[in-house]
């Protein structure tokens, strides 16, 4: 993590996104400018992210955070960027819960203005968090909390996905449901399958990932569960907090209608994977935050509905983030930032662990 090369996330143009968005802002709102216009270092390797300060008289906030689907013509990390889905997402997700999500102000489905398509919503102030270098590792803000800290900020976030669950009605989340005739799960697994398809198009298969598909065959649980609105990238670096309490939930784009596991699943085990590297790297970790026993149990609390078959969710979790740690990693050999090696398994970085999950002994650890 500290050798390799960090990604690039961006092929635009900072200086120019900024005249063209003031140019738009002017249509919206006569006079407006952006000011202080900024790329983020932990701008994300999907769709952009513009933080800026709105200078008008009339303007509907100060600080806003503008979200633009990745270029097109940049080898992207997905195959679409609906941006009206983001937004009417959010939409939903404020109007219907309490879960707290950024206030969306506009939105501009015309690629002319930015080059994409593109919303902006308010910036909400605090801290997340980081990915680079991960929480996990001493130094973070998070990593240095006490443990009374630590518990409060796991307990807020696994009641913000059990509200989320509970509050919105499955049927105002329709337009969410992946195409196909059936159940909820098997048409999100079938999409993965689509994904995993368009990554490796041309290039090397990942025997790894594959063999993950037909392990999750084996254990397909035999009660899906009905499906509610799954934020889809549910992990504590989407997520502002001022100080322990979230205040904005983030990241939206991989939102569907799908069993609850699914975000419990990606929860627990996104964090495992920042664990793990950081303990392959000689420090001591956060072992003891999000244990899987443990959000489970929370999470059955203020529910009532017991997580089941979390093998097979937490295993799903590893393998969709495998397909797109594959995809960012061609992504960087198209850029020429690395080699293809003879074995793409090694592309992904937490090989070792979904390999572990296949054959069923990494929850034995």
């Amino acid at each position: 993590m500290a050798t390799a090369p960090r990604p690039r996330t961006t092929t635009r143009d900072p200086e120019e996104l900024a005249r063209r968005l003031t140019v738009w802002l002017g249509s919206r709102l006569p006079g407006a400018r952006a000011t202080g216009v900024t790329v983020p270092a932990s701008n994300g390797m999907s769709s952009e992210t513009l933080l800026f300060d709105l200078a008008h008289p009339q303007a509907p906030c100060a600080a806003c955070a503008l979200r633009l689907a990745a270029d097109p013509a940049a080898y992207t990390v997905f195959p679409e960027y609906d941006m009206g889905r983001q937004y009417r997402t959010l939409r939903l997700v404020a109007e219907r819960t309490d879960v707290p999500v950024p206030r969306v102000l506009w939105l501009e489905e015309d690629p002319g203005p930015l080059g994409a398509p593109f919303f902006v919503m308010e910036r909400v102030a605090g801290r997340v968090p980081p990915d680079v270098m991960p929480y996990t590792y001493e130094g973070s803000w998070l990593h240095g909390a006490s443990d009374t800290e630590r518990e409060h900020l796991e307990a807020e976030t696994v009641g913000l996905l059990a509200r989320l669950h509970d509050q919105v009605p499955p049927a105002e989340g329709r337009f969410l449901t992946p195409p196909g005739p059936e159940d909820a799960l098997r048409r999100h697994v079938a999409a993965q399958r689509d994904y995993y398809a368009w990554v490796i198009d041309g290039l090397p298969r990942s025997p790894l990932i594959e063999a993950a598909f037909d392990r999750l065959e084996e254990l397909w649980p035999r009660e899906v569960g009905e499906p509610v609105l799954s934020w889809g990238d549910a992990r504590v670096g989407n997520i502002v907090y001022d100080g322990f309490d979230p205040v904005a939930v983030l990241d939206w784009e991989m939102a569907a209608l799908a069993p609850r596991e699914v975000d419990l699943g990606w929860l627990v085990y996104l964090h495992r994977f920042f664990h793990d590297l950081t303990v392959a790297s000689g420090q001591r970790g956060l072992p003891d935050f999000l244990r899987r026993d443990r959000v489970e149990a929370r999470y059955a609390r203020l529910t009532g509905h017991t997580p089941r078959d979390m093998d097979f969710h937490t295993l799903y979790a590893a393998l969709r983030h495998a397909i797109v740690m594959l995809r960012i990693a061609y992504r960087q050999a198209y850029f020429g930032e690395v080699a293809v090696p003879a074995d793409p398994d090694t592309l992904i970085l937490h090989h070792d662990s979904l390999r572990a999950m296949v054959q069923g002994t990494y929850w034995m650890r």
